[in-house]
């Protein structure tokens, strides 16, 4: 259990958390939420033990063990598939001190740990870790040096994923996933057996994959059930009623305050209004909640062009004269709303920037109608905006005849203030970036806006302002992204880039999700949605006993696989088994181990599988 007591703490004399308290119990996941700059990855800090708390206490079970993702691994000759192993030093340091030990008890203790670990399974674990969250099997035998930053912030994920910490702590481990990844991520943080923390903007991961949202706002921690729609409801309810007591106390304080004014001074009233002025100075202030300002992105509206207004026939595109994407042909009208799918890698943001202007096709052609204006936001944003710059120097760069406090207010009116206009891009945030990014993207009222992962670093606020934005606007829209919610109110047409080639996607959002979690085989193989299957019939009496039946022999297969390893268990414990002569038969044995484990787990699944479908007939 995680407990939170009534800690407080400043940074630079500004107070983060103040008499702030929270109890999580283990094995639970929660979402921590709260805007930019209140204080989330301060408080992982804090539980980490890297902060001193200024009071209060945070307390944790003895030896709990607390993982996160701090900084990308190393870009070493290592493999990824060793470097995600590595991560779990007990197993580490057992099978290294299994290469050298000689006394026959130590060796046997040694073993019984190893086997009760699953050690000879974890190679099998991190290979499914790497592929989740991208990593093909050849690539899991690359050296980390063949990878970019992007792709080592991944494997430092897998690695502690792997590793499966006590207390599961990720800031924000979307941002450099793709769809694929964040999907999977999901899944699998539903199913984390211990207790996990993440900070999260994507209402799709605070909506499936955990249990509890924890609020920070106006200081204080509030945990609240249920994912993060049910959340933004009972918040809703709580702010209106907030609103509705000050409003009341305010109508209450004006009207003591005017009998105060009206007749303290006279007489016959002095002793009433003395009794008044008493009773203002005991009412408690009802504090309005620090709502969110939800701080509107501003489109310039651009003037219609004749349809289409990109075309391309034939083209492909690439680097060094190496093709990634090949044998396109495409047409965008403006009126699209365009979401890209497929994998990392497959080349949607090649064909992003093929589309902006970017990178000059291979071969083919293309066609753009007269007077067409693209705005593209780049992934990498600091790849689009100049380092040493500020905000208002670039949009004085841009518009050098606009007065500075009319520039002023354009970058207030995208949520950069005052003191963020002056400071160069390379020390604006994450999300100060973005909101400057998405500005100079829009400047020119463009036709088309291409947007690569422009939801990184934004909160939820920011995001739903986005959509209402994208949703006003009167250009083509083609978006890269994993935030499946921003996809699914503002895309209304679905390329899938696989296979160096670039088509409409005949399924819906939910379909392809569905693939990708591996639910649906007839989509994962044609690129289709499945049909709908016919209404199934309601089981009858010989359904169920079937059902029941099947679920008996699941539990007599895990009874025996049970009873093996507790005896190969019990053999790899033996000190004798450890002698010279026997060395070969020691290698046997850890064998059978990993084939009876990997057996169990498949015998567990298929029990689940079985009572689920009895459960679902009522049996």
């Amino acid at each position: 259990m995680l407990r939170i007591d009534d800690i407080s703490f400043s940074m630079a004399g500004r107070p983060l958390l103040q008499n702030a308290s929270a109890t999580i119990p283990d094995g639970h996941k929660v979402g921590l939420v709260g805007r930019n700059g209140t204080g989330k990855t301060t408080l992982f800090r804090l539980i980490r033990g890297e902060l001193a708390l200024d009071d209060g206490r945070i307390e944790l079970p003895a030896r709990a063990r607390i993982g996160g993702v701090d900084q990308e691994v190393p870009g070493s000759e290592v493999t990824l598939l060793d470097t995600v192993l590595a991560a779990d030093t007990e197993r580490a340091e057992l099978m290294e001190e299994a290469e050298t030990a000689t006394d026959p008890a130590r060796i046997a203790d040694i073993q019984t740990r190893l086997a009760d670990i699953d050690a000879w399974g974890a190679p099998a674990r991190a290979a499914t870790i790497l592929k989740g969250l991208g990593f093909t099997n050849e690539e899991q035998a690359m050296p980390c040096s063949a990878f970019s930053g992007g792709w080592r912030m991944r494997v430092a994920l897998a690695a502690v994923l792997f590793s499966a910490p006590d207390l599961l702590l990720l800031d924000e481990p979307t941002n450099y996933l793709d769809l694929e990844g964040a999907l999977w991520l999901e899944s699998y943080l539903a199913r984390y057996p211990h207790t996990a923390i993440v900070i999260s903007h994507d209402r799709g991961l605070l909506n499936r994959a955990v249990g509890a949202i924890l609020h920070l706002e106006d200081r204080k921690l509030t945990l609240y059930q249920g994912g993060y729609d049910r959340f933004a409801e009972t918040r809703a309810a709580r702010l209106a009623a907030a609103e509705s007591e000050a409003k009341k106390q305010d109508a209450r304080r004006a009207h003591l305050q005017s009998y105060v004014d009206r007749f303290r001074y006279k007489a016959d009233k002095a002793k009433q209004a003395q009794a008044r002025l008493k009773a203002l100075a005991r009412m408690q202030p009802i504090t309005r909640p620090q709502e969110a300002a939800l701080r509107a992105f501003s489109f310039p509206e651009p003037d219609e062009l004749s349809p289409p207004i990109l075309r391309l026939e034939g083209a492909s595109v690439g680097y060094d004269d190496k093709a990634v994407l090949d044998l396109l042909d495409l047409r965008i009208d403006q009126d699209d709303r365009i979401a890209l799918l497929g994998r990392n890698g497959e080349g949607k943001s090649t064909l992003s920037k093929l589309l902006a202007g970017r990178l000059p096709p291979m071969s083919g052609r293309i066609h753009t109608a007269a007077r067409l204006r693209v705005g593209y936001f780049a992934q990498h944003q600091l790849d689009e905006l100049r380092a040493d710059e500020t905000p208002l120097a670039h949009l004085r760069r841009l518009r050098p005849d606009t007065p500075p406090a009319k520039l002023r207010a354009q970058l207030g009116g995208f949520g950069i203030g005052a003191e963020q206009a002056e400071t160069e891009a390379r020390q604006l945030s994450g999300g100060q970036r973005a909101r400057l990014s998405l500005m100079l993207a829009t400047l020119d009222a463009p036709h088309m806006l291409i947007l690569d992962e422009p939801t990184n670093h934004l909160d939820i606020e920011s995001r739903e302002a986005l959509v209402e934005a994208l949703t006003a606007y009167g250009g083509a829209v083609i978006l890269v992204s994993h935030d499946m919610h921003l996809l699914s109110l503002v895309a209304d047409r679905l390329w899938l880039v696989k296979d160096g080639r670039v088509a409409p996607y005949d399924g819906d959002l939910e379909s392809y999700r569905q693939m990708l979690l591996g639910n649906n085989k007839s989509t994962q193989e044609t690129g289709k949605p499945a049909p709908k299957p016919a209404k199934a019939r309601r089981p009858d009496r010989s359904d169920r006993v079937a059902l029941r039946q099947d679920v008996r022999k699941c539990e007599e297969r895990i009874e025996k696989l049970n009873e093996m390893r507790d005896r190969i268990a019990a053999r790899l414990a033996d000190p004798v088994l450890y002698e010279d002569a026997r060395a070969a038969d020691m290698d046997a044995w850890q064998k059978k181990y990993a084939e009876v484990m990997n057996g169990l787990d498949r015998a567990e699944t298929l029990w689940l599988a079985a009572l689920e479908r009895l459960e679902a007939a009522g049996g």
